[in-house]
């Protein structure tokens, strides 16, 4: 019966250092507007580690990442994750600061995560891959990336 528990607890997740400082003043300065998906944002960066930016795995969502994702809801989406003023939903531009944003950071291909729609829904999603945005991508004789645990 530890299936409820293991469902229910988080995946482990990892931000780059730039990442991580920047969503930390947008989700504060964010608050006053939308206090519940700041406190969220909030709540995975507090949980997530802290890598240097080019030690992060190429696999794993950062802003800018695009991944492809399937959901609870039969759906399987391209999008690009991006900051509140590039989102674009026609473009598959999803903000960080929307509760599938929120979600998103940080996990790796091959992890899920329990998200909560906006109507309070709660729903599962799986990211199936994941393409770091084109400043983030290894030069071929980059050293081995570090890889964190699924």
């Amino acid at each position: 019966m530890a299936q409820p528990t293991k469902k229910n607890r988080k995946p482990t997740i990892a931000v780059t250092r730039t990442d991580s400082e920047r969503l930390w003043r947008l989700a504060e300065s964010f608050a006053d507007r939308n206090s519940a998906v700041a406190e969220e944002l909030l709540a995975e960066l507090d949980r997530a580690k802290v890598v240097d930016d080019g030690r992060l795995s190429s696999n794993v969502v950062r802003m800018g990442s695009s991944m492809r994702f399937t959901s609870d809801l039969g759906e399987d989406r391209n999008v690009t994750l991006v900051f509140p003023g590039e989102a674009d939903i026609a473009e598959g531009k999803v903000s960080v600061l929307t509760p599938i944003g929120v979600a998103l950071i940080g996990l790796s291909a091959g992890q899920s995560i329990d998200w909560t729609a906006r109507d309070g829904r709660v729903h599962r999603l799986m990211v199936e891959s994941v393409q770091p945005p084109a400043s983030a991508a290894p030069s071929p004789g980059a050293p081995q990336e570090l890889r964190t645990a699924s």
